[in-house]
């Protein structure tokens, strides 16, 4: 059964949403007033609302539509984080060179786009397993492949496969840059809307969690 659909939440509505990362930790407070924290999850999950983008009853209505189309939490959908969508590290166009995905040994062929926070005590990699269509760019020892012919990158899964003939030799490193979705779900099965509270200016709660597809 498909728990995914490979389609782009309205992203005027998203623009315009609230929410971020969210980290699981474990604390341990000693009577010397020391703590022990442990990391509960290895990797961040986003969280967001969009009801802040629903202005109107016409964008109110298509997010309604939308979530009976996913039937509630049951599937779920493509989601763009307007603070944080691309390889780059501000408003630049993505490059070939954003990001490191790994080191070529003349074997291996496939390769997981990362996206990595931090650089000097503790960085993370983060697995992109959604990027947008046709925004790939991937680049071996510096210089830049050509999709299609030398590589093929899977949109559902985030994995570059390079060509017989042009797996990465020993050493070479190998870069990439993109632009990428959030999965993510309804983390609700009931939307509550109140016409008349709307009217006045309140705004709907649309609660939305970042799966693994």
């Amino acid at each position: 059964m498909i728990s995914f659909h490979e389609i782009l939440f309205p992203l005027d509505i998203a623009l315009k949403s609230a929410g971020g990362p969210e980290r699981r930790t474990e604390i341990v407070a000693f009577g010397s007033g020391r703590e022990q924290r442990n990391a509960r999850w290895a990797h961040s999950r986003r969280r967001y609302d969009a009801g802040y983008g629903v202005k109107t009853l016409t964008a109110l209505q298509q997010v309604v539509a939308f979530f009976e189309e996913r039937r509630g939490q049951l599937y779920g959908f493509r989601w763009r984080d307007r603070l944080d969508h691309s390889s780059a590290s501000d408003d630049a166009a993505p490059s070939p060179l954003d990001q490191m995905l790994g080191t070529g040994d003349g074997v291996q062929a496939q390769f997981q786009l990362i996206k990595t926070y931090g650089s000097s005590y503790a960085p993370y990699a983060r697995p992109i397993e959604k990027p947008v269509p046709g925004s790939v760019r991937v680049a071996v020892a510096g210089v830049e492949a050509t999709a299609d012919t030398d590589f093929t990158f899977d949109t559902t899964t985030g994995i570059v496969t390079f060509m017989p003939g042009h797996i990465p030799t020993s050493g070479a490193a190998v870069t990439a840059g993109f632009l990428f979705d959030v999965p993510v779900r309804f983390d609700t099965d009931y939307l509550e809307v109140d016409l008349s509270a709307f009217a006045a200016g309140a705004i709907p709660k649309i609660p939305l969690v970042e799966i693994k597809p």
